[in-house]
C-alpha cells in the first residue's frame, strides 16, 4: 500500500458512496488534479501494482507481442483518400511509431507493395522539435492542394495546434497560418483567408471547453484582429465554420452546436450576414451542389405532412432558402431498419441501411424523381461502408467490408459494375473453427435486444466458457461486426467467447433506439445489457464466474453500472476511460457537452442521474467482482479523475481493484502502437485470468 493511500486512510479521507451521498462530500477530489504531484504519485503506485500483478509473466509477454505484431504489421490495409492526382495515407508501424504522412498514385496503390513518397515524418519532426506530436489530420486547399493546414496534438489530447504546410516543398510555411494549442480548428476559405475557432482568451470558450466564437482571419494579420463571424452562447457546445468549395456551388456555413444532435446551420452571405437554414435543430442538415438533405431525429411536419424520425428528406437548396417547402423522401425507417449513413458521388446518392444490425447498400439516382437499386456486388453479411473517391469527378466508391471472422477488404467500385478488390487484410488468427451467430434477448420491459456472439463450432454448453461481453449504448453509435485481429489472437484463439450487445442508447435502430435510453430512461440501456448477460447464462454458454464485461468512455459508464448494479452477473469487469462520478461529470473537461444525453445534476435531474452514477452507487458492504480501471493522463475529453476516484473508493473498502493509467494517449488511451498493445493486453489478460481462462485452457 502506498504512503499516500496509507496517509489518506489515517486521515479518514475515504468514504463509501452512501456516505458521500449523505453529506455531499467528495474525499477523493484531490485526484482530479490531473498533473498534481500527489495525484501522479498515487497513479504511479497503482501502475506499479498493476504491472506486478498482470504483466510480469510469460503469458502477458506472449499476448502483448501477438497484439503488437498486428498493430505494426505492414499487411494492414493502408486506407487512402484522393487529393488531385495522388492518394494519401497516414501510416504507423514499428519503425514509425508516430507515423508517416505519405502518398502514392492509383497505379502504384493497385500493387501488392506500392511505392510511397513520404510527405511528413512525425517521428523525425518530434526528434527535431523535442515534442511528442500525435497526428490529428490535414486539410489541403483545392484545386491545387499545395497549401495544407495540419493539426498536431501533444500526447494525443483533443487540444491541438494547427500549422500551415507547403505540400510542394514538403516544408512548414514560414509566417503562415498558425493556431496555438487549444480545442478548435482552422478551415480554408481561400489561400489568404481561413475560418478560425479556438481559444481567443477569456470568455471565448463554452462551458464544455470548446470554441464559442468563430472568426474570419486574413493572411498577414494577427489572429486576434480577425473579424468575428459568429458568437455563440457560453452554454452552447461548439461553434465552428467551414467552406464548401464545390465548383459552381461555393458556400460558407456556420455551425452552432448546442448539444449532441442539436444544432443550427447558417449560410454566410457575401456581405457577412447569416441566414439560418430553416429546419429543426434535431435534424442533420447537409448540402451538396443544389441538394439540401435533412436526416431526421424527431418527427417533422412540413406543409401538413408528418415525416417520422429516422427519415432522410431532400430538397432543392436554392428553393428551400427561397421559402419553398417541397421535399422528397429518400428513406423511411421500419421496425428493423435505420439509416447508417449516405454518400454522394457525381451522379448518385448511396444509402447505407442497417436491417437488424446488418448493412445493405442502395443506389439512388435523381432524374424524374429518384430511382433506386441495390449496389452491385456488395457483400450480403458483415459491416459494409462506402465513401466517394472523388464525388465531383466520378461515381467511384471505396467499399470496405468485414465481419468478426472475415478480414477487412477494400474494393474500388464503379456504380453498376462488379467491385474490384484492391486490398485484403490477411487472416491474423485462425477462424476456421469459429462461427458467428445473432440472438435476441428480452429486456425488462419486453424489448427485443439483438446481440452477436462469436464462438468455437464445438463449444460445449456447460456454462464454463470464458466469455467477454462488450457494449457501448450511447450517443446513437451503432456496434456492427468488425474484424479485430487483437481480439481474435488474445481471446478467440485462446478459447474464449466474444459477445457484442446492441443495446438501447446506440443507433442500431436509428434515433428511436438512442432516445429510448436518454436521461431518466438511462436504466433501459443497463437493463438491456443485463438481459443479454442473463440470456448467455440461460443458454448455458457461460456462468457469472466466467462472464466478463468491457467498455470504454460511455461504455465505461455502462460497465461501471454493471459493476455496481449487477455484480452477481459477472466474474470480472473492465472499465476504460470512463465516466463514473455523474454528480460532477459536467464540471470536468468536456462533460458539460453531454448533458443532453445524461441530464444536469445541478437540477432535479440528479434524482434520476444518481441511479446510474457508479461512484455514488458503490456500497462498501457489498461484494463486487474484480475490476480493472484504465485511463489516460492526457485524456482531455473524459477526465481521468473518474477512474482514479472510483478506484480509490473501492481500494479503501478492500475490494479487488487493479488500476492503470497511461501517461499519454488522449481519449483513445494510447499514443502509439506500443502503448496500445500494452493497454489491450492488460485488459485481455486481466479478464482471462479472472474468468478462469487459464484453467479452462489447461483442461
Amino acid at each position: 500500500m502506498s504512503k499516500i493511500v496509507s496517509a489518506c486512510l489515517a486521515a479518514g479521507m475515504f468514504a463509501s458512496g452512501a456516505a458521500m451521498a449523505a453529506d455531499n462530500a467528495d474525499p477523493h477530489q484531490w485526484l482530479e488534479e490531473v498533473t498534481g504531484e500527489q495525484a501522479l504519485d498515487w497513479v504511479k503506485a497503482r501502475n506499479a501494482e498493476a504491472e506486478a500483478r498482470l504483466a510480469n509473466n510469460p503469458a502477458f509477454a506472449r499476448t502483448e507481442s501477438a497484439i503488437r505484431e498486428v498493430l505494426d504489421s505492414d499487411a494492414r490495409i493502408p486506407g487512402v483518400y484522393k487529393m488531385g492526382q495522388y492518394y494519401y495515407n497516414f501510416w504507423k508501424d514499428q519503425a514509425n511509431p508516430r507515423g508517416l504522412w505519405r502518398r502514392t498514385t492509383l497505379a502504384e496503390y493497385r500493387k501488392a507493395q506500392p511505392a510511397w513518397e513520404t510527405i511528413l515524418d512525425l517521428d523525425a519532426l518530434n526528434k527535431a522539435e523535442g515534442e511528442n506530436w500525435v497526428w490529428h489530420g490535414a486539410d489541403c486547399l483545392r484545386p491545387g492542394y499545395e497549401r495544407c493546414l495540419i493539426a498536431l496534438s501533444r500526447g494525443g489530447a483533443d487540444a491541438d495546434v494547427t500549422r500551415e504546410f507547403n505540400l510542394a516543398t514538403k516544408s512548414w510555411v514560414e509566417g503562415g497560418f498558425f493556431r496555438p494549442e487549444a480545442k478548435g480548428g482552422l478551415a480554408w476559405i481561400d489561400q489568404d483567408n481561413v475560418f478560425v475557432y479556438t481559444d481567443f482568451g477569456d470568455g471565448s470558450m463554452t462551458t464544455s471547453g470548446y470554441p464559442r466564437v468563430v472568426k474570419q482571419w486574413q493572411r498577414g494579420t494577427a489572429m486576434d484582429s480577425a473579424r468575428v463571424v459568429y458568437e455563440g452562447q457560453a452554454d452552447d457546445m461548439y461553434i465552428s465554420a467551414g467552406h464548401d468549395d464545390t465548383p459552381g456551388f461555393e458556400r460558407s456555413f456556420v455551425s452552432r452546436t448546442l448539444a449532441f444532435y442539436n444544432n443550427e446551420v447558417y449560410l454566410v452571405a457575401a456581405d457577412g450576414s447569416l441566414r439560418k437554414i430553416d429546419a429543426p435543430n434535431s435534424a442533420e442538415k447537409s448540402a451538396f451542389r443544389n441538394w439540401l438533405t435533412f436526416e431526421l431525429r424527431e418527427a417533422w411536419t412540413i406543409a401538413g405532412t408528418e415525416y417520422p424520425a429516422g427519415s432522410l428528406l431532400v430538397a432543392g437548396f436554392d428553393d428551400w432558402m427561397a421559402g419553398k417547402r417541397e421535399v422528397e423522401v429518400l428513406f423511411t425507417p421500419s421496425q428493423t431498419t435505420s439509416l447508417a449513413g449516405y454518400t454522394w458521388t457525381n451522379n448518385h446518392l448511396v444509402l447505407n441501411i442497417l436491417d437488424d444490425v446488418k448493412n445493405r447498400l442502395e443506389v439512388l439516382t435523381p432524374a424524374d424523381g429518384w430511382s433506386r437499386a441495390p449496389l452491385v456486388g456488395a457483400p450480403s453479411f458483415g459491416t459494409i461502408s462506402v465513401g466517394a473517391v472523388d464525388r465531383e469527378q466520378s461515381d467511384a466508391l471505396w467499399m470496405t467490408s468485414a465481419d468478426y471472422l472475415t478480414p477487412s477488404t477494400l474494393s474500388l467500385v464503379q456504380i453498376g459494375q462488379q467491385p474490384e478488390q484492391l486490398k485484403s487484410m490477411p487472416a491474423f488468427f485462425d477462424a476456421s473453427n469459429q462461427v458467428i451467430e445473432q440472438h435476441f434477448a428480452t429486456s425488462a420491459d419486453g424489448t427485443r435486444v439483438p446481440y452477436f456472439i462469436v464462438h468455437a463450432k464445438d463449444m460445449a454448453l456447460d456454462g464454463k466458457n470464458p466469455t467477454l461481453l462488450y457494449g457501448y449504448g450511447g450517443f446513437e453509435i451503432s456496434l456492427t461486426p468488425g474484424y479485430s485481429p487483437s481480439m481474435g489472437r488474445a481471446w478467440l484463439e485462446q478459447g474464449g467467447v466474444y459477445v457484442v450487445a446492441n443495446i438501447r442508447g446506440g443507433g442500431e435502430y436509428g434515433p428511436r433506439w438512442h432516445q429510448a435510453a436518454l436521461k431518466a430512461n438511462r436504466h433501459r440501456a443497463y437493463e438491456d445489457f443485463a438481459a443479454v448477460a442473463r440470456d448467455l447464462i440461460a443458454r448455458n454458454i457461460t456462468a457469472p464466474a466466467h462472464l466478463g464485461v468491457q467498455g470504454g468512455s460511455n461504455g465505461g459508464l455502462l460497465t461501471g453500472n454493471m459493476l455496481t448494479q449487477y455484480p452477481e452477473l459477472f466474474g470480472a469487469v473492465v472499465v476504460q476511460v470512463p465516466l463514473l462520478d455523474m454528480q460532477r461529470y459536467h464540471k470536468l473537461l468536456a462533460g458539460a457537452s453531454w448533458m443532453a444525453e445524461y441530464g444536469n445534476p445541478d437540477t432535479a435531474d440528479w434524482e434520476f442521474i444518481k441511479t446510474f452514477s457508479p461512484y455514488h452507487l458503490f456500497d462498501a458492504a457489498k461484494s463486487y467482482p474484480p475490476v480493472l480501471f484504465t485511463t489516460s493522463t492526457r485524456d482531455d475529453r473524459v477526465h481521468p479523475g473518474h477512474a482514479r476516484k472510483m478506484a480509490a473508493l473501492m481500494l479503501a473498502a478492500g475490494k479487488d481493484v487493479t488500476y492503470y493509467e497511461n501517461i499519454e494517449g488522449g481519449h483513445g488511451g494510447a499514443a502509439n502502437n506500443a502503448q496500445a498493445a500494452h493497454m489491450q493486453t492488460l485488459a485481455y489478460r486481466f479478464l482471462w485470468e479472472r474468468l478462469g481462462g487459464d484453467k479452462a485452457q489447461a483442461e
